[in-house]
């Protein structure tokens, strides 16, 4: 009734704002309802918190989207990875009666009850990123993203292609996989791709371990790795935090980092897709990063701008992202009857980058 009481308020303030500038004959109505809808509009966004230069970016594309400028008043919430304080972030937005949730979860489950309030109170929840695991879909209304799984078949069908074309054979590779956090989304789709990848072509996946796409804590996974496992070449690390700190830990072991596995380099893959993994791709330090777009605020504002014009908008909104390698020794993948292109980096390209 709250949200009913407020679109009708709304409505009337509208109408008679338009009926003043039908009057003056100085204003198209139909831009001035959508400024006038749009300037009242308050969105309450949860985010994960700060872990990653992703997190970072994914953070200002919102509050740039979501700004006064644009017609906005956006209450920004940081959870610091904890999921309790995004549902006490979510129960706030619901008393201050915000218009709109915007909600990236730590993990997937556990947020039936915080959701169910929401729509009981007549505010709309967009998921970006990470998927929620609910038992009714209808409990938010979109979700804009990434597809996590393909990204992961990706990095796997240009691990393959690159090592055949090098000819190291599949019972060559030593792989360890320093997960990203788990039970979230991105973790899931990217450790099942690799998994399935290695039992597919016989890879050897010799360990897994979270590293919570933080550089620190993924430095000291790779330091226990590397005492249990002596014949690592292969690090597929779930975002390029957990890269740049599996690199730091290789280099303070002695390994040596790059392309060459046949000269006993240890051969880095990442996600992402930041400037600062694109240069450690153009030294050869990484030899393939998979994008994943945190530039995700246009996506959702362009559903929420639908929404208020009554429209109806997709369920699912994946956001586009390229592949990236250091040379051109694989020209491009093929992943589920889709090619895919891969991008060698250049410092033009890294000159251009947003973030």
């Amino acid at each position: 009734m709250k949200k009913a009481a407020i679109i009708i308020s709304r409505t009337i303030i509208v109408l008679s704002m338009l009926a003043l500038a039908g009057c003056s004959g100085n204003t198209d109505r139909s831009e001035q309802r959508e400024h006038l809808v749009s300037h009242q509009l308050t969105i309450g966004f949860s985010q994960v918190g700060s872990e990653s230069d992703w997190r970072v970016a994914n953070t200002k594309s919102m509050k740039d989207t979501f700004c006064a400028a644009n017609g906005y008043t956006l209450i920004f919430d940081d959870a610091q990875q904890k999921q309790e304080k995004q549902i006490t972030a979510i129960r706030n937005f619901i008393q201050q009666e915000v218009d709109y949730i915007i909600l990236a979860p730590v993990t997937e489950g556990g947020w039936d009850t915080v959701l169910q309030e929401a729509k009981d109170a007549g505010i709309p929840v967009i998921i970006v990123d990470r998927m929620v695991d609910v038992s009714n879909d209808n409990l938010y209304t979109a979700w804009v993203g990434s597809d996590f799984r393909r990204e992961g078949e990706k990095a796997c069908k240009w691990l393959r292609s690159y090592t055949r074309a090098m000819g190291i054979k599949a019972k060559e590779l030593h792989i360890v996989n320093i997960q990203g956090t788990i039970g979230a989304t991105s973790q899931i789709g990217r450790t099942e791709a690799l998994e399935s990848a290695a039992k597919k072509y016989g890879w050897d996946l010799l360990a897994s371990a979270s590293g919570d796409y933080a550089r620190t804590k993924s430095k000291e996974v790779m330091e226990s790795m590397l005492k249990a496992h002596g014949n690592i070449n292969v690090v597929y690390c779930e975002n390029d935090n957990e890269a740049f700190g599996a690199i730091e830990a290789l280099r303070q072991a002695d390994k040596s980092v790059g392309l060459n596995i046949r000269a006993g380099e240890t051969l880095v893959l990442s996600f992402d897709g930041t400037t600062a993994a694109l240069e450690h791709l153009l030294k050869g330090e990484i030899g393939l990063v998979t994008e994943c777009n945190p530039l995700q605020g246009p996506a959702v504002r362009k559903i929420i701008e639908t929404l208020e014009k009554e429209g109806a908008v997709p369920k699912q909104t994946y956001i586009n992202e390229k592949v990236f390698a250091h040379d051109d020794t694989v020209e491009s993948v093929m992943v589920h009857d889709t090619q895919y292109d891969i991008t060698v980096v250049s410092q033009k390209l890294i000159d251009k980058r947003k973030y």
